[in-house]
């Protein structure tokens, strides 16, 4: 029997696959299709200090070999996560991890605080490529400064394991992962979706409500690995990887380029159990290749 364990502070995940955040909800929609607390970890969708109904419709089209959305973090505060969805998740056997946005700084600092005091919660994924509303709209993420800044003041509320979701639309990826590094981050998971958009030739107009959306799926595939590869030399916490990952060969492409856990995403809207099957192909690959555990399958790339 291989070990699939995956350890990142004090979070412990039973093996290194992961649902990514905004693909289905708060993991209990995936319950009709498998047993969710055989998944490493379920990101529930993001969640912001207040209410956000989100942007209008339509907000999600789908593109060659992938798809666009724009769905702007619709969520009901975490307030009511708190008092409504917690108690149906909390005892399920798997790691809940939430992720935290905000607008503003203080508002990623209350949500953490709300967050740290809820026991069967061991970890958060604060998502920096949201708008600073005190910045013109600038993404924390995309400056190496401001994503620092946010990461240390949540580090000072936050007690359990921190996770960092970084943006792909900078010009040097593993500059923001140095920062928060810095900042008091235990991983970071990339990447975040790119900036894309399609245009309705009948109409002339975009597709989407909001005119530019957020690329996922295969078609990010190489580059999101690329990037992986880049920030596992580049800082010394673990990376969780993630970006067009729709089978098990896909996953241990990541892990072997560095990330020592993966996240599912757009892969669950065609295939909603496919994070089983992605488990046990990597159990199935360690045990033909004889490798014993995922600290020797994670960053074995030779070149």
């Amino acid at each position: 029997m291989v070990d699939l364990n995956v350890k990142i502070k004090n979070l412990i995940l039973k093996n290194p696959v992961i649902t990514a955040s905004g693909t289905s909800g708060y993991g209990e929609e995936l319950s009709d299709f498998m047993d969710i607390s055989k998944l490493g970890g379920i990101v529930v969708k993001g969640t912001t200090l207040y209410p956000r109904e989100g942007n209008d419709y339509p907000r999600m089209m789908e593109t060659p070999s992938g798809m666009l959305n724009a769905v702007g973090l619709q969520n009901k505060g975490v307030d009511y996560f708190i008092n409504n969805t917690y108690h149906r998740i909390k005892d399920i056997n798997t790691s809940f991890i939430v992720n935290v946005s905000g607008s503003v700084i203080d508002e990623y600092v209350k949500v953490a605080e709300k967050i740290n005091e809820l026991d069967k919660i061991p970890a958060i994924e604060l998502n920096i490529s949201c708008p600073n509303v005190k910045k013109g709209g600038m993404s924390f993420g995309v400056d190496p400064k401001l994503a620092e800044k946010v990461v240390s003041a949540v580090r000072k509320v936050y007690k359990k394991a921190l996770i960092v979701k970084l943006s792909p639309n900078v010009t040097d990826i593993s500059e923001i992962a140095k920062a928060v590094e810095i900042g008091g981050a235990d991983a970071v998971s990339l990447v975040n979706t790119f900036v894309g958009m399609a245009v309705n030739i009948n109409t002339r107009k975009p597709f989407l409500s909001t005119i530019t959306g957020g690329l996922s799926g295969p078609a990010i595939k190489p580059i999101a690995l690329r990037m992986v590869w880049q920030v596992s030399h580049a800082v010394k916490i673990p990376v969780i990887g993630l970006g067009g990952i729709m089978n098990a060969s896909d996953a241990l492409e990541f892990i072997i380029a560095g990330a020592s856990a993966v996240e599912i995403g757009t892969a669950l809207f065609v295939e909603p159990a496919v994070p089983l099957k992605i488990i046990m192909g990597i159990e199935d690959y360690m045990n033909n290749n004889n490798i014993s555990n995922m600290l020797e399958l994670s960053g074995s790339l030779q070149y």
